[in-house]
């Protein structure tokens, strides 16, 4: 037993205790483990649980709800990624992300590419992956913050290491946006083609494909002649072969040998400036 008076040595100080920085400084880290337990929890969830909403899908709502212009709707209907013609796999790889089976979240030399595109003006795109607009649309709200875009690389970096790519596709493919209130292949094929999405042609899904860019202002049902041409090209691609989602890693490691990290990307990126 511990003498009478005697002070107890190790473990935390009562609050009481502590000085004023001493208390901002356990909030903090108290705050930040709090935050990653519930991040960590999220992305463990949505290993086997398809998210029920999404910020996108809430923030949408309300824009239909106070625009009298728009219709409110809300089409969505999860499928498994059996239920979804590889066609629609295919083709939103060879639309959205080229290297989707071989990154381990970004593309680092796309993005190094949409930064110096960007920086002299010729055109303004961000270089994001498939991974990359998955953990976006399931765990953030759209903003263009650099706070978003930190969160964005957190959630990119779990899910492709808790998920997989397989994973990951299933749940970009059952909540991307494909029109204002069309959520996820599923509702997609039906509202647009009146068939489900396992059977969706080579054509459909390249529609859908060119789509993601700019759901509200182009999809299948308002094809402007830019929005057919992109359709063209992506139809070209599947002579490239089908995408095979569920590629061993010993053959992915064989085609992208040299791919970059975000480290060192961010270390470029200063250098820039």
């Amino acid at each position: 037993m511990k003498a009478k008076g005697q002070k107890r040595s190790g473990g935390l100080k009562p609050w009481s205790a502590l000085h004023f920085f001493g208390k901002v400084w356990r909030v903090l880290w108290v705050a930040i483990l709090a935050l990653w337990l519930v991040t960590l929890l999220q992305v463990f969830l949505g290993w086997f649980i398809n998210p029920p909403l999404t910020p996108l899908m809430v923030q949408r709502f309300g824009q239909q709800l106070f625009d009298k212009d728009r219709e409110v709707r809300f089409e969505r209907d999860y499928v498994p990624l059996d239920n979804i013609s590889n066609n629609l796999v295919s083709a939103v790889v060879y639309a959205e992300d080229g290297l989707f089976m071989y990154h381990h979240g970004f593309d680092v030399k796309q993005m190094k590419q949409a930064y110096r595109e960007n920086k002299s003006g010729r055109r303004i795109r961000g270089g994001s992956t498939i991974s990359n607009q998955t953990a976006k649309n399931a765990f953030l709200p759209h903003s263009r913050t650099m706070v978003r875009k930190a969160f964005e690389a957190y959630y990119t970096v779990m899910i492709e290491a808790v998920w997989g790519k397989r994973r990951i596709m299933e749940v970009y493919l059952n909540i991307i946006e494909f029109g204002d209130g069309i959520y996820g292949a599923e509702a997609a094929a039906q509202h647009y083609f009146g068939h489900s999405a396992k059977r969706l042609t080579k054509t459909e899904a390249a529609q859908l494909a060119a789509t993601l860019p700019a759901p509200l202002k182009r999809n299948p049902a308002h094809q402007t002649p830019f929005y057919r041409k992109q359709v063209s090209a992506i139809k070209g691609r599947f002579s490239w072969g089908a995408v095979d989602i569920d590629m061993p890693k010993e053959k992915r490691k064989e085609r992208y040998k040299d791919r970059e990290t975000l480290v060192e990307f961010l270390i470029w990126r200063m250098k820039q400036d």
